[in-house]
């Protein structure tokens, strides 16, 4: 009996040390979205259904790590949206901790910018916390497979976070080429360098 006992214990300590799953993995459907524009407009992942995939980007105004990536996630935009994967960016920090990352900051920076892909605000931090991002930017490119959406890379844009001329490796773009060949993703994740996400209670 106390053998037993001994046992059930053993195991509840296993499942309690046993990590919980946080966000998506590689291969995992993502759920459908709906979170407000810069423009005012509801944007959802559903809007893309014709697309061939997406690139989601947690984002944000004021980490210096974002400022550095800001203009190669435009040209990311620019390169793949005409060939069926559109950056998505999503705001998911809390402005009452980061003031600079309100929605009003949000419409400053997207017209001055000119962006051309959507800037969605995760007021709720639903999204952010579905998705399991930690870090601005983080980036989740996905594969459109007959209206569902599928991870196919997790992390950072590139191996250089100060500048893009001192890139060696494009991981998002060699993921994006990739699955515009019916190629296997090279890498399937990296770590997300930048700065934490501001959430809410934490």
């Amino acid at each position: 009996m106390i053998r037993l006992v001994l046992i059930m214990m053993a195991c509840l300590l296993l499942t309690a040390a046993s990590p919980v799953k946080s966000g998506y993995d590689i291969g995992d459907e993502v759920a459908d979205f709906r979170l407000k524009n810069v423009t005012g407009k509801m944007v959802g992942l559903s809007d893309y259904k014709d697309s061939k995939g997406a690139i989601v980007i947690f984002d944000c105004n004021t980490c210096p790590y974002s400022k550095a990536y800001n203009e190669r996630i435009i040209a990311l935009n620019k390169k793949y949206a005409p060939k069926g994967f559109p950056v998505i960016a999503i705001q998911p920090n809390d402005p009452a901790q980061s003031p600079g990352d309100s929605f009003e900051e949000m419409i400053k920076l997207a017209e001055r910018k000119k962006y051309e892909f959507p800037y969605l605000m995760d007021e709720t931090q639903q999204v952010v916390r579905a998705f399991g991002a930690t870090n601005t930017p983080h980036v989740f490119v996905l594969k459109n497979n007959g209206g569902k959406f599928t991870v196919a890379y997790i992390g950072t844009i590139d191996d250089s976070a100060r500048d893009a001329s001192g890139a060696r490796k494009k991981y998002v773009e060699d993921a994006v080429e990739a699955l515009l060949a019916s190629k296997e993703v090279p890498t399937v994740r990296t770590k997300a360098v930048g700065c934490s996400i501001k959430l809410k209670n934490s």
